[in-house]
């Protein structure tokens, strides 16, 4: 069982900056696939980015360049730095973890708000 706590979420301004934090519980966290997933008001919940236990990042193209995605794993926590924010980015954001045991096992957070708004 892993238990992912994100915390970070707020208000900021247009071009403002905002880092969100996911922390983890287990032993598995270093060869898990950790990402960052938002769901705005009816819509579907969309991928922002991903990291592998080796760093290897993917980014959604509405977010790059502007956010980025780090881990350490030292302290089991994931990272989003996100960086000259829009309104559009205003969503709930959910920390996911996955890995490989047999099967594909998923895990989520239970969400962070975050409000581009001046």
């Amino acid at each position: 069982q892993v238990q992912l706590v994100e915390s970070g979420g707020g208000l900021v301004q247009p071009g403002g900056s905002l880092r969100l934090s996911c922390a983890a519980s287990g032993s598995i966290f270093s060869i898990s696939i950790m990402g960052w997933y938002r769901q705005a008001p009816e819509k579907q919940r969309e991928l922002v980015a991903t990291i592998t236990g080796g760093g290897t990042t993917t980014y959604a193209d509405s977010v790059k360049g502007r956010f980025t995605i780090s881990r350490d794993n030292a302290k089991n926590t994931v990272y989003l730095q996100m960086n000259s924010t829009k309104p559009e980015d205003t969503a709930m954001y959910y920390c996911n973890c996955r890995f490989y045991r047999g099967t594909w096992l998923n895990y989520w957070g239970q969400g962070t708000q975050v409000t581009v708004s001046s």
